[in-house]
């Protein structure tokens, strides 16, 4: 049997709680899951071990990790939920029991995709610890798909892409959510996947020789600024990733400078602007390929510099500046500063995750819900649950399902106001799109666009970095067109509503 060490010492700091809980979930586990195999003929332990130990990674603590360990008896032995608490407790018998019911659903098209997509949100509701345990489990499975009966590969491996990966992308947990696009994207499109390794193999070896010369150059003018420098290293873009980038380009590999780049960790925010302007006065830098996510974060909170420059050698090295936090919070997201980390904590209050839940809940995925799990704190929720829960009561749960995946997993475009406050909207967005996202009464009174200066249809895509200025004018009013030309769902839920009260009126 694995050794739990190899789980207690990625735990930062245990303490004997942690330590003791850990040490009796992986006995009893061991003991109730005696004899049970998995399909490559390892002990099904081996899956529990392995899943216990991608928590203990994501910097989970004891007693997320314990019921790791314990994810599965409920399902596959004769433990009840009424054992399982009082062999533990409370806690560890709603965690196990969230996993199981999440476990229940399977992807068997778009109707059940929906439903996995409610019963996941339902679970980030009540206690995000849920959701991370199945992310971690889901890993795992997913790395040894290949002992799986045929019939069932595709299936989970077009679960995880349309699913699991896209949901802890949008928590911001890119560590978890590349490795299982890329552990999937052979069962779903081996062609695809073929392709693009041929061309990635032909390619990798001379961009990693130009780009080890250029690591050292950059350590020693980074030394010779004085700038404090924590570490730095090299990123290798995520296979899926590549591929659906390799198709936005054209299948034109050498447009894309981003397949390896240099991440430069340095200890503040001042010292991430002070590093930009030493590379840029040292290198080249491209012509608008320096971005600055600090300022202006991605939607699941991503912040870093990214710049691109002429290496001098004839290559072309994509770098990322961040600070040890947004280092950690790029790597885990929302798993890097939870409550959860912190000793001795209990019950999470993750207030914003509970607002998620009007337009999801049913009545029996909450009826189990410890009260300290439904504390609110309105004040945290992001931008993209707020949308959620302003248009969830006119909106029937299969649409609403089906606009969340259409809405908020897709890519997203930063729009600004002329002031320079920043609105993050799907891609194809129109300046319909931005009104509504700003206020409804915008919305319902749009009578005009600028659009960099210019003005422009209300049916005109925005692009990326675009500046918006919205005319309104208190005479105008949606129309059957306005519903045809937004494309979020917040757009069409005030659109649709103000139409039916007119109709209504007659």
């Amino acid at each position: 049997m694995p050794d739990i060490k190899e789980i207690t010492k990625l735990i930062e700091s245990p303490d004997k709680e942690e330590l003791f809980i850990i040490k009796k979930a992986y006995e009893f586990a061991e003991k109730v899951h005696e004899g049970h195999k998995r399909y490559s003929g390892e002990p099904h332990f081996i899956h529990l071990f392995e899943t216990a130990k991608n928590l203990a990674e994501l910097g989970m603590r004891g007693k997320t990790i314990a019921a790791g360990l314990l994810h599965d008896v409920i399902e596959d032995t004769a433990v009840t939920p009424n054992d399982l608490e009082e062999e533990f407790d409370k806690e560890m018998r709603f965690l196990v029991e969230g996993v199981t019911q999440l476990g229940k659903i399977k992807y068997r098209g778009m109707d059940r995709h929906n439903e996995s997509l409610r019963k996941l949100f339902v679970a980030v509701s009540q206690d995000i610890r849920v959701l991370i345990i199945r992310l971690a489990d889901r890993l795992h499975n997913i790395k040894t798909l290949q002992y799986m009966p045929e019939e069932k590969k595709e299936r989970i491996a077009a679960e995880t892409l349309e699913i699991y990966a896209p949901v802890a992308y949008r928590l911001g947990i890119r560590k978890l959510s590349k490795d299982l696009e890329d552990y999937s994207f052979p069962y779903v499109y081996p062609k695809e996947y073929e392709e693009i390794t041929n061309i990635l193999k032909e390619h990798k070896s001379q961009k990693m020789r130009s780009l080890e010369k250029f690591h050292k150059s950059l350590r020693k003018t980074l030394a010779e600024e004085k700038v404090n420098v924590i570490k730095t290293n090299y990123r290798i873009k995520g296979i899926y990733s590549l591929y659906l980038k390799y198709l936005k380009k054209d299948k034109d590999i050498e447009k894309i400078y981003d397949i390896l780049a240099i991440r430069v960790v340095v200890p503040t925010v001042n010292d991430c602007y002070s590093a930009l302007g030493i590379i840029h006065g040292t290198w080249r830098p491209l012509p608008k390929r320096v971005k600055d996510y600090i300022a202006f974060p991605k939607p699941n909170g991503y912040q870093s510099l990214h710049t691109t420059i002429f290496s001098g050698d004839g290559s072309i090295i994509e770098l990322q500046i961040k600070t040890q936090e947004m280092y950690m919070e790029s790597e885990y997201g929302i798993a890097s500063h939870l409550s959860y980390k912190k000793k001795g904590s209990g019950w999470l209050s993750l207030g914003w995750i509970y607002n998620l839940t009007p337009f999801i809940q049913k009545k029996e995925d909450i009826k189990n819900t410890p009260d300290k799990i439904l504390n609110r704190a309105e004040e945290e929720i992001p931008g993209w649950i707020r949308e959620f829960v302003e248009y969830q009561s006119q909106t029937s749960e299969k649409t609403l399902v089906e606009k969340m995946r259409d809405d908020f997993f897709q890519q997203r475009i930063f729009i600004f106001t002329p002031k320079g406050d920043v609105i993050d909207l799907p891609i194809d967005a129109t300046p319909i799109d931005f009104a509504y996202a700003i206020h409804s009464d915008i919305g319902n009174k749009i009578f005009g666009a600028k659009v960099n200066g210019k003005m422009v249809s209300l049916n005109k895509k925005l692009h990326n970095g675009d500046i918006v200025d919205i005319q309104t004018k208190n005479s105008s009013h949606p129309t059957e067109k306005w519903a045809q030309y937004a494309v979020t769902a917040l757009a069409q839920k005030h659109i649709r509503a103000y139409l039916q009260k007119k109709r209504e009126a007659r």
